[in-house]
């Protein structure tokens, strides 16, 4: 037998060594690239070295779900570049994968062909996170969780006022569709210098995406004085971020006191009116959201406040996702919901009831109506494991004073359509309202230099109504697949558009959710993605930084259109 050369036995043991490390960075359940487990053919002169696998989609409420899709995950920046590249030379699209809490199509469209596509799984090995407690801000990989990087800032002090509920989301995927929490100032209250009321995408400092360079894909650091950033801040998946630097300030002590016993039209009561009212709270702590179970009288009202001293009837949290019986459905709750799907929408009053009787009961049982810790434990309370609904909705922007308004009337509105609907036999709608608001992206709030707010995030201040500061989130759920229920979001996104305008309000999308519905499906109004969409933020801004601009950046950084899909190639020609 010839004896083995001594650089072929070293290049073969690498090679085993690289294709075993390789492996071990496959996902549970996925085909690895060359395994006789794929089923679908495998995208030609792959970059070698980045793991490459076969595996299924489903997005939050898996209303888009692929059996089989090639995804990788990259380890380095580098690999995303070479990715990029790779798919220019070779006619295929890579789209950034997090943690699939999205219902917009803007990562995989329902029923297009993805022969050409594979996803870029940001969250195996893009996830480093690092705070610099002397300027306080924070370094994160694109792939980082909120809950990572905000533990990480609670260990130095640090934190932000406002979050989203899901502490899964990456950092890249909050960003790409300006991700918002729930808080705006309390009546006298006094910032926190480095955080914001508005979205996390006006936390960012710079960020480094990889982008056309004129001859090629590249890793390219913008900063937040440079004007090509502003679209980037929120970009609806149309480039790539590798890492983000975000500004943060001091972590409070937070309280969160849940209310089940105010009648809805007292707590969604016209300004100025008696009692405890969403306005009352709102100007007492500055931090209210509200679910309202469908055919139910009585709403569950969280209120968070600042509050460094522990009350002495609040129970001390040392984590986040405090509320366990809205995470582990009980059994009359899973027969319900199967029966909605099979057609059986007469039981929606039932199904209300059964959630709000299980929100009660639960609180109580865990003795969760009043609790106390650092603000991210309480900021984070929906978890994966949460009952998966749809969503429509959007966001009214308004004054502080015309909160009160904007809400009474949609919760009035809402009601009556939804009993109209029951008086012939009718239950389009079975899942809970949530109402919650949020202050703008003001620039006043960022410390260094800016080019100024997100370009496209719903939360960009109108510079000719600037006594519009809030956002007011309206939002109606529902089980998917219940008959009626499109047309209904269709009905009542018509509706609130053409209320909420002129000198008082306007209505913007929530991208992550739905919009542009059709009566059969979202994302088909063509009228709306190509025309209403886009006027939003042409109207009241700046010609040379609104929605045309943000097009041209997105064309600039990416002319081969890689980073893109047949929602955002209707969206963002």
């Amino acid at each position: 037998m010839p004896e083995i050369d001594r650089r072929q036995f070293i290049a073969a043991g690498a090679g085993a060594l690289a294709a075993a490390t390789v492996l071990r960075a496959v996902p549970a359940g996925a085909a690895p690239f060359g395994s006789a487990d794929t089923t679908i053919p495998a995208p030609p002169n792959f970059p070698p070295g980045i793991p490459l696998y076969q595996q299924r989609y489903q997005n939050w409420s898996k209303e888009i779900v692929l059996d089989a899709i090639w995804t990788c995950s990259p380890v380095t920046p580098e690999d995303v570049v070479r990715l990029a590249n790779w798919s220019h030379q070779n006619d295929y699209r890579i789209r950034p994968r997090g943690a699939m809490h999205g219902w917009t199509p803007l990562t995989i469209v329902n029923g297009e062909s993805v022969a050409r596509t594979v996803l870029v799984d940001t969250m195996v090995h893009l996830n480093g996170v690092s705070v610099d407690a002397g300027n306080s801000t924070v370094w994160a990989g694109a792939g980082a969780s909120l809950e990572a990087i905000l533990q990480q800032l609670e260990d130095h002090g640090l934190g932000w006022v406002s979050v989203p509920a899901p502490g899964v989301l990456s950092i890249a995927g909050a960003l790409a569709v300006d991700a918002h929490g729930a808080a705006v100032p309390a009546v006298g209250e006094v910032p926190v210098a480095g955080t914001t009321y508005g979205s996390l995408s006006n936390l960012v400092t710079s960020l480094t995406a990889v982008v056309w360079n004129g001859s090629e894909y590249a890793l390219r650091t913008f900063d937040r004085s440079e004007p090509e950033i502003t679209p980037l801040l929120t970009h609806l998946g149309r480039t790539f971020l590798t890492s983000v630097t975000l500004q943060a300030g001091v972590n409070p002590r937070m309280r969160c006191e849940s209310f089940t016993d105010i009648g809805w039209r007292e707590l969604f009561a016209p300004p100025g009116a008696p009692g405890r009212t969403f306005e009352s709270y709102l100007d007492r702590t500055g931090r209210v959201e509200a679910i309202w179970y469908p055919f139910t009288e009585k709403p569950w009202l969280k209120v968070w406040s600042v509050c460094p001293q522990k009350p002495p009837t609040a129970r001390e949290v040392y984590g986040p996702y405090n509320y366990a019986f809205s995470d582990n459905l009980p059994e009359i709750a899973s027969d319900l919901i199967g029966q909605l799907t099979a057609g059986n929408t007469f039981i929606a009053p039932a199904f209300g009831q059964v959630f709000y009787g299980t929100t009660v009961a639960g609180l109580a049982v865990t003795a969760s109506n009043d609790l106390w810790g650092w603000a991210k434990d309480l900021q984070f309370y929906i978890k994966p494991s949460t009952l998966l609904l749809t969503e429509g909705g959007g966001a009214v922007v308004t004054s502080r004073a015309n909160v009160a308004q904007v809400i009474h009337d949609f919760t009035e509105w809402f009601s009556a359509r939804v009993s109209y609907y029951q008086s012939v036999g009718q239950f389009p709608i079975n899942g809970p309202v949530e109402i919650r608001c949020c202050g703008m992206d003001d620039s006043a709030d960022v410390l260094v230099e800016s080019a100024g707010p997100p370009t496209i995030s719903a939360m960009r201040p109108r510079p000719d109504h600037p006594e519009w500061d809030t956002a007011v989130w309206l939002n109606v759920l529902g089980v998917p697949g219940t008959p009626g229920m499109f047309a209904f979001y269709r009905e009542m996104e018509q509706w609130m558009r053409g209320h909420y305008s002129g000198a008082s309000a306007t209505f913007r999308p929530e991208w992550s959710k739905g919009w542009a519905f059709s009566t059969e499906l979202p994302y088909k109004d063509a009228g709306v993605i190509e025309t209403t969409l886009p006027n939003t933020y042409r109207e009241g801004v700046a010609a040379d930084e609104n929605w045309d601009t943000a097009r041209a950046v997105y064309n600039s950084l990416d002319p081969h259109r890689i980073y893109s899909n047949t929602l955002i190639d209707q969206l963002l020609p």
